[in-house]
């Protein structure tokens, strides 16, 4: 390659790559990972970025007027933060006649909308998006895209040419054979300073699949290595076709223009969504404030009888309060893959998945295996995976058989329609039925994750971890969440969803592993901490862990509330206590269950409903997932214990006295304060803007290549939450859309010298992607608000409101349309 086409290449290439930063990552459903669309502007400030998504993808940044007026009218805005909100920022009329300015600035707004897109560009999407979703497919067609291993730009030649719908499509095959020099070709005519410009009006027409094929040229996941991907591929393609149909390669004047007219002055919307978050943060400070006083006079309740650790999210709130009230035990908080970076392989699985957050790599393969003397139910389960397995296949060949369907249906029509009916009119039923056939067939019963480092093993990443590695993660948890004693019965409980006919299940797993269920990740780390090696150095180093000990893992079903055990190995010493948690687990679950049910807008006994839901084909709205976050404690359970924070906190467990120097704080600022900011904005935004955010509603939705859907039969990939996630009805919003609260107890010089050491995170605070605010137990338990650039307002108790949290009010879901 000469120097010359080696400068035009980076030019392309470093070009494409900052052009990109303006559309965030996208995940497939399969593996739906919770992100801020809006990622890629965190360097700048909220309204700032809120107004350039406008400019960029026609979008709405902030709630609409109704549901600021809503909230005003419900009391969710304290009248006195609200005014002096108003005042900071120069405002003297009252809050009605402001709401009625905004809506009005707003209804100007949509009149003054000019459409840009012009024929040539629908069509230039209408083609892109067919061939797109051939090369992406991830096995749902039944005849995929020849020459996807040569990558998308090569097999679009050398397919393409085909297509009756591009004009001059033999002239396909003449383009250059690598995609730099077709975007050159293109571009032939266009200054080389405009091709960043250029390059993000065509990257921003298709955020969806922009995002997805971003996420994926990052991964080294088996589909992007088998059928590789690039935006550089992604814009060859595009312009070609765009340069076939006539279409304009570079943005119009509108488009440009408007980047020019941005200005840095903060709207209303903001000074209103500042006193609502305001108005709930200060509720929470309260609670955490007065309880941080009483910790030092808290007497000693002696050993739990168990400490059961779930992940943070939002929903582990609830469970956690009725666990607590139904003995004595403890519950903590921690990120739910454990702190293990694995890539796991299930059993019987035929794809690996990262295990982890998104800003972790995978440092280590695990890989559940077989136990000796477990041959009996190993060949068990492979007999009935088979039996299904084939069903299923046979099954599916002959509904899509149109030689074989119409004797399908004579022969066996009848039992189908029955369990059809079945599955529908009583789906409850339906699935306790085939739960009891296979209840008996789990590969936990037989499997042990392989956590032992093997030297010899074969894959991309490291089988299993040494001794000094386990050592470490145990330690690490442990720190983090400063442990000083330790139960007979120690649980790790990760988390995941049971629902039926829902592309978007995976979003409603855990987030902290990436998408999917948490229960490996809780077994890898009960097994690093029963290992006597890991047991015996941890003693060395301080963590007085009884001999009675044991570590167990399970999982908690976020749809019904059913915590399962895993308990197959169980020695006979422990088998009575765990019967007894076991016992209490039920009666905690009934509590929360109905919990659940009354948020869901029903009156139904909590287990039938909860039930019903995960079984149901037809419910568009098993659970709500996390909507209602609003924040993130971090800091001893004792803080919040016997509080109901109505599901809306994340919590974290962390003993600032046991950690001298931040390193367990800093730890969870950099990592999950940042993942909790993502999922609070991924819900503000599909709240405020469902239609470019969020995924509209279920009901339309037609799955695509088992990666994403769209809204009908065609278009961009519709990438973010539906709107039975965050909305009661069409207009009215369940999550209520405020940016994240986070509330650290510690000493507030500690968190000033993490801030100062990690640009990134005092980066989203200055910009106001999320908020702090510490509880000091060194300075008579003060509150201080971070106030930007490393300085703090210190908080008058007497300022703040006294309410108690869990009063606000959100509507109960109506039925879909």
């Amino acid at each position: 390659m000469s120097t010359e086409s080696q400068i035009h290449e980076t030019t392309v290439e470093d070009s494409i790559e900052a052009a990109a930063t303006t559309v965030g990552s996208a995940w497939p459903l399969h593996s739906f990972v919770t992100a801020n669309p809006l990622s890629g502007f965190e360097d700048q400030p909220f309204h700032e970025a809120a107004a350039e998504a406008e400019r960029l993808f026609g979008s709405d940044g902030y709630p609409s007027v109704d549901v600021f007026r809503a909230a005003w009218n419900d009391g969710q805005i304290d009248s006195e933060l609200l005014q002096q909100e108003l005042v900071d920022y120069g405002y003297d009329d009252d809050p009605e006649a402001l709401l009625n300015r905004m809506e009005m600035a707003r209804a100007d707004d949509g009149d003054s909308t000019d459409d840009t897109a012009s024929t040539a560009d629908e069509a230039v999407d209408l083609l892109l998006t067919k061939w797109l979703a051939a090369f992406l497919d991830q096995g749902q067609t039944e005849w995929p895209m020849p020459n996807r291993e040569e990558g998308f730009y090569t097999a679009f030649r050398t397919v393409a040419r085909h297509d009756r719908n591009l004009p001059n499509s033999g002239s396909i095959a003449d383009r250059p054979d690598e995609p730099v020099a077709a975007i050159e070709e293109v571009l032939v005519d266009s200054p080389v300073d405009q091709w960043e410009t250029i390059f993000e009006y065509h990257l921003t027409a298709l955020p969806g699949w922009t995002g997805l094929i971003k996420q994926q040229a990052d991964s080294d996941d088996a589909w992007q290595s088998t059928y590789p991907i690039s935006l550089v591929d992604y814009l060859a393609v595009r312009l070609t076709i765009a340069n076939l149909l006539g279409s304009p390669i570079e943005p119009p004047t509108e488009w440009t223009d408007a980047a020019d007219t941005a200005g840095d002055e903060v709207p209303l919307a903001e000074v209103w969504l500042t006193a609502w978050e305001r108005t709930y943060r200060e509720e929470l400070v309260d609670v955490v404030a007065e309880a941080s006083g009483s910790l030092s006079e808290a007497e000693d309740s002696g050993r739990p009888d168990a400490q059961m650790v779930f992940c943070i999210d939002t929903r582990s709130e609830i469970i956690r309060r009725h666990i607590e009230s139904t003995g004595a035990y403890e519950t903590h908080g921690y990120a739910g893959f454990f702190g293990i970076p694995m890539r796991h392989e299930g059993y019987d699985s035929d794809v690996t998945v990262d295990a982890c957050p998104p800003i972790v790599d995978a440092q280590h393969r695990i890989t559940d295996r077989p136990t000796s003397g477990t041959d009996a139910t190993r060949d068990a389960y492979d007999r009935w995976q088979q039996t299904t397995e084939m069903g299923h296949n046979v099954l599916k060949a002959l509904k899509s058989n149109a030689a074989t369907a119409f004797s399908f249906v004579e022969s066996a029509g009848a039992g189908y329609g029955a369990a059809l009916a079945a599955r529908t009119l009583v789906p409850d039923r339906f699935s306790a039925f085939t739960d009891s056939v296979d209840h008996s067939h789990h590969s936990h019963e037989f499997c042990e994750p392989s956590v032992d480092y093997n030297p010899d093993a074969m894959t991309e990443l490291r089988e299993g971890l040494t001794l000094d590695e386990k050592v470490e993660y145990a330690e690490t948890a442990f720190d983090l969440m400063g442990w000083e004693q330790f139960a007979r019965l120690v649980v790790f409980t990760g988390h995941a969803s049971e629902t039926s006919n829902n592309p978007f299940g995976s979003s409603l797993d855990c987030g902290a592993c990436a998408g999917n269920p948490g229960g490996p990740s809780a077994r890898v780390l009960a097994a690093i901490c029963n290992d006597e090696a890991v047991k015996d150095e941890l003693r060395a180093r301080g963590h007085d862990i009884p001999e009675d000990t044991l570590f167990l893992a399970g999982e908690h079903n976020t749809t019904t509330d059913e915590i399962t055990l895993y308990t197959s190995d169980i020695p006979e010493s422990h088998a009575d206590d765990v019967d007894q948690l076991q016992a209490d687990l039920d009666t905690a679950r009934a509590g929360a269950a109905a919990e659940r049910a009354e948020s869901m807008g029903t009156d139904t006994d909590g287990l039938t409903e909860t039930e019903r839901r995960a079984a149901d084909w037809a419910e568009t709205r098993p659970e709500w997932g996390l909507a209602g976050n609003a924040s993130f404690v971090i800091g001893p359970r004792d803080l919040t214990a016997g509080c109901d924070l109505d599901g809306r906190a994340f919590l974290h467990s962390y003993d600032w006295s046991t950690d001298p120097d931040g390193e367990a704080l800093e730890a969870i600022m950099a990592g999950p304060m940042v993942v909790t900011q993502w999922i609070n904005n991924q819900y503000y935004f599909a709240t405020v803007d469902t239609a470019t955010f969020g995924s509209g509603s279920k009901v339309t939705h037609n799955p695509v290549g088992n990666v994403g859907v769209y809204q009908g039969n065609g278009g961009d990939l519709l990438t973010g939450l539906p709107l039975q996630s965050v909305m009661a009805d069409d207009e009215t919003p369940y999550h209520q859309p405020l940016r994240l609260s986070t509330v650290i107890h510690a000493p507030v010089d500690r968190v000033t010298d993490i801030l100062s050491a990690n640009e990134e995170v005092t980066q989203l605070l200055d910009n106001g992607w999320l908020s702090l605010t510490v509880v000091d137990p060194t300075q008579n338990h003060g509150t201080f608000h971070y106030a930007g650039e490393l300085e703090w307002t210190a908080l008058d108790a007497d300022e703040r409101t006294a309410e108690p949290i869990g009063t606000t009010t959100r509507v109960a879901p109506t039925a879909d349309d």
